[in-house]
């Protein structure tokens, strides 16, 4: 031990080892000292300031508890379902068996990813329906758009706090249910599922953004937070319920007859999907279901011809994101329109002083 203390002191009385120090302290006291002195971008002070008010409001915390619960019950009836089959079956053996997590239920109460394509639209409204008239009304808007900052800074940190706080939500809720599902079946996820999750994780995040943007874009059209709620929930709802009740009338009315050809009838098929695909709900869970259930190898009608042949496995990732990319591409198109019109009506927006 003496040696080795002997051998220290010896080390440290090089002339050598004494300079390499000094230039350590000095570089480390020049990186304190620039960030003592670092002035911090405002549109991070912004993000920073929208991401503590989301966390810190009622609003937030009552979503996020009952999303938490809708969906610890809905793990809840899979966990249960799942060691029921596999103590009757052998459907541990299946490659994609994690899977059932998000997927099995017993009819009581609706799968993972139901509950989410259902209850997250309700997030993006909470989060966004008073941005910007709460700012106008309370008198806040103009004093921050009186300060040396360009505009567009506000509309865009306001959308990437909220897209932040949504993003940690949903991966820390997946990667719960995930430890929680390892801890109780017992069988770890392969590379292939928890790639998949990941995807199903970026796809709810997609699509409550667009739902996020949709309630700025409101907020910024609408005066008073309450009128901007109420269009927000009414957009929801005549999609989540009249546009099918609407798309059920008119599928009745072109139904072809008897006598129809097989072309005729998948033609027909065909139009009422595309009917229903323009709704973002509809496009979300074509997506999720694809992603969390390889073996669904079709999102439209097939004919005798197409199947025959076809071996019954589960498709490859790559192979389920390219049935997907359609639905896909219009979660980004329609997030990305409902964002610019956001952008623009808040660029020419008329702030005044109350």
């Amino acid at each position: 031990m003496e040696k080795l203390h002997n051998t220290v002191r010896h080390l440290k009385g090089l002339p050598w080892v004494i300079k390499l120090a000094d230039t350590a302290n000095r570089s480390m006291a020049m990186i304190r000292e620039r960030r003592m002195h670092a002035v911090t971008h405002p549109f991070w002070v912004i993000v920073q300031k929208e991401v503590s008010d989301h966390v810190r409001s009622w609003r937030f915390n009552v979503l996020l508890f009952l999303i938490l619960l809708t969906c610890f019950g809905s793990l809840y009836t899979s966990i249960t379902n799942l060691t029921g089959e596999t103590a009757k079956t052998n459907d541990a053996d299946d490659p994609f068996f994690f899977l059932k997590l998000f997927t099995l239920s017993d009819g009581s109460l609706p799968p993972f990813h139901v509950f989410i394509g259902f209850l997250g639209p309700l997030l993006g409204i909470g989060l966004g329906f008073d941005a910007i008239n709460s700012e106008q009304n309370s008198g806040t808007l103009s004093r921050i758009m009186a300060q040396p900052i360009h505009r567009d800074y506000l509309i865009n940190a306001k959308f990437t706090a909220a897209l932040a706080v949504i993003s940690v939500m949903f991966f820390s809720l997946g990667f719960l249910v995930m430890g929680l599902g390892i801890l109780i079946i017992g069988i770890p996820p392969t590379a292939e599922e928890f790639l998949r999750v990941v995807c199903f994780l970026l796809l709810s995040v997609l699509y409550v953004a667009f739902w996020l943007n949709l309630s700025v874009f409101l907020s910024i059209r609408f005066r008073q937070a309450a009128t901007s709620a109420l269009t927000a929930i009414a957009v929801w709802l005549f999609f989540t319920v009249f546009y099918q009740l609407i798309v059920n009338l008119v599928a009745r009315a072109m139904m072809p007859g008897e006598l129809a050809s097989p072309q005729q009838l998948i033609g027909y098929q065909q139009v009422v999907l595309n009917l229903m695909r323009v709704v973002p709900s509809q496009l979300y869970s074509d997506a999720t279901t694809t992603l969390l259930m390889p073996a669904v190898r079709s999102l439209g009608p097939l004919s005798i011809e197409q199947t025959y042949g076809a071996i019954p496995n589960p498709l490859p990732l790559g192979q389920s994101l390219m049935i997907v990319w359609p639905q896909l591409t219009g979660l980004i198109a329609a997030t990305v329109v409902c964002f610019a019109l956001s952008y623009i009506s808040f660029m020419r927006k008329e702030i005044r002083s109350r």
